[in-house]
């Protein structure tokens, strides 16, 4: 969903321009005072500001700057923007957000990837040691492999492999 911040009497319209050429949900706010309102209750991927409301209400304007949460801001001058400029402005923002978005996802991934590694390769050389022991109990060796055999799983999930 994308929040359009303006109070351009051709709101509507651009709105629904832009909602046909994303295939997004869009929600318009004609003053900042709703947009923050919106932006309280509602998940925005993007926020199209207009500049001039953003210039002529500065005190408001960094209030609902700071309720954008993960929406990625887009700032047009409507005055001088036909729905064309803002179009792409909007779809060059998604691209953005939806790259930074995947690699931070990929980095997130490497990062426990790598945090998990050592736990569970330590895991499992405990479990194949225990294993190894003669005075272990029936019972208590079946708990050991079904542990080794989580551990293997975690392993293959994470697509990481215990010489690793």
């Amino acid at each position: 969903m994308i929040l359009l911040i303006t109070p351009s009497a051709k709101a509507q319209d651009c709105a629904q321009t832009l909602s046909e050429a994303t295939s997004e949900i869009m929600q318009v706010a004609p003053t900042l005072r709703e947009a923050a309102t919106q932006l309280r209750t509602h998940e925005f991927s993007a926020v199209i500001f207009d500049q001039a409301l953003l210039e002529a209400e500065p005190d408001e304007s960094e209030l609902v700057l700071q309720h954008t949460g993960t929406a990625i801001p887009v700032h047009v001058n409507f005055a001088i923007s036909g729905v064309s400029r803002v179009l792409r402005e909007l779809r060059a923002a998604l691209r953005r957000r939806q790259s930074e978005g995947l690699v931070a996802r990929q980095k997130a991934e490497q990062d426990l990837r790598n945090e998990m590694k050592g736990t569970v390769t330590a895991m499992l050389l405990s479990c194949e040691m225990a294993l190894e022991l003669p005075e272990l109990s029936a019972p208590a060796r079946a708990k050991i492999r079904t542990v080794h055999e989580l551990a293997q799983g975690v392993c293959g999930k994470l697509g990481i492999s215990k010489s690793d």
